[in-house]
């Protein structure tokens, strides 16, 4: 699960981590009332999206100007106008892709005298099931961009659980950043903070970028983006009243109340696979005969038939899906118990696309016969190649 900025950096304000002040706007009435409660004189005009590349996007309306989804006004009436620009304009950066995402909410903040730029990140490394660090002199840019050209700018380290964040940790984050002196006590300090919140929040990636030096000589977390494990959301309802599902696919909203696993993907083949190794290589397989997967969905091992018939409606209710691939071994799953989900779940919804079924394993002889007695227009394979060969051809009207 993400959040908004504004959020993040409320977040990171319980644990005494140095952010600027700021408001956050939801309607462009509010613009003057927020401007003035800080005060300026610069106000930083901050489009709140979830995806990065804010202030390089473009907004599609060219009544929203062309001067990016991170703005600077130099007063009142320009913070107004910008405000007014961008609430309800789409956003497209390199991380929306085309279709870009609508603006509903802004963040106001207090200009920042920037000294120097830094990139500070925490993550969990799942090679050694750590929280780890990366640091680069090179804030402000994607750090993508940084590890394919100067990766001798970045400096890793990871946390061991069994003592914590330590005062070495802390310094080796200043000497990566060159920091000395009361920086460098400043660094072991939100090393530390950062460290503690990321555990207590339950977090999966929490991203500085960038961390800056102002002018008076204070680190300062100038934008934060963040993550959380789902799987511990339930002990952080303080979390989860954040979740914004207007930056969700609906797909995956839908998907969220039936327990399933599910990713909107751009391609026009949907699918339906249990396990998640199985998942993926149907993936594979589907992109090797020339079609892209319109989706990861991942039923799982106990689905019933009302979770295989949910699934099997989120799929169809995507206009670029093409084509179904339904791919079940069944081991734990039955694959009469998918077999009647997909029969339920045409019959509730109709079957505009080719659909191609391929059982394995437990119940697949019952699961077989339900499907063949359905008088579903229902394309059988063997296997996991000549399921996806006929899907393919399917779809190319082959």
């Amino acid at each position: 699960m993400n959040i908004h900025e504004y959020q993040a950096k409320a977040v990171l304000k319980e644990f005494g981590v140095p952010v600027s002040k700021g408001v956050p706007i939801l309607k462009a009435e509010e613009a003057e009332a927020a401007a003035k409660q800080l005060g300026g004189p610069l106000w930083v005009v901050k489009s709140q999206i979830h995806a990065g590349g804010r202030g390089k996007g473009k907004f599609k309306e060219a009544s929203a100007g062309d001067k990016g989804g991170v703005r600077l006004a130099k007063s009142i009436d320009e913070t107004k106008q910008f405000v007014k620009e961008m609430l309800g304009a789409t956003l497209v950066t390199e991380q929306t892709g085309p279709a870009g995402k609508q603006v509903n909410r802004i963040y106001l903040e207090d200009g920042s005298d920037i000294e120097k730029e830094f990139y500070l990140s925490l993550l969990v490394d799942r090679e050694t099931s750590r929280v780890a660090f990366v640091v680069s002199t090179e804030g402000g840019m994607n750090i993508e961009d940084v590890a394919h050209n100067t990766p001798d700018k970045i400096v890793t380290f990871s946390v061991d659980p069994a003592t914590g964040v330590m005062s070495h940790h802390g310094r080796t984050v200043a000497q990566a950043l060159g920091l000395k002196g009361d920086l460098a006590k400043q660094a072991e300090k939100l090393v530390s903070q950062l460290y503690t919140a990321f555990i207590a929040k339950d977090m999966d990636m929490l991203e500085i970028n960038p961390l800056i030096i102002s002018k008076q000589g204070e680190l300062k977390c100038l934008d934060a983006k963040m993550s959380f494990d789902s799987n511990a959301l339930y002990r952080h309802p303080e979390i989860v009243a954040l979740r914004d599902t207007t930056e969700e696919d609906a797909k995956e909203i839908e998907a969220s109340k039936y327990d399933l696993a599910y990713i909107a993907l751009d391609g026009t083949i949907g699918c339906m696979v249990n396990g998640a190794g199985l998942a993926m290589a149907t993936l594979d397989i589907i992109k090797l005969y020339g079609e892209s997967p319109a989706n990861f969905l991942d039923v799982g091992g106990g689905a019933s038939e009302e979770k295989v018939t949910a699934a099997f409606k989120i799929i169809t209710a995507d206009p670029n899906v093409k084509g179904i691939l339904v791919n079940i071994f069944g081991g734990i799953m039955k694959c009469d118990v998918i077999a009647a989900g997909v029969v339920a779940a045409v019959k509730a919804v109709g079957l505009q696309v080719p659909l191609v079924v391929r059982l394995e394993g437990t119940n697949v002889e019952e699961g077989k016969k339900i499907i063949r007695e359905s008088g579903l227009n229902v394309l059988p394979a063997d296997d996991l190649d000549d399921a996806a060969q006929k899907i393919v051809n399917a779809v190319k009207g082959k």
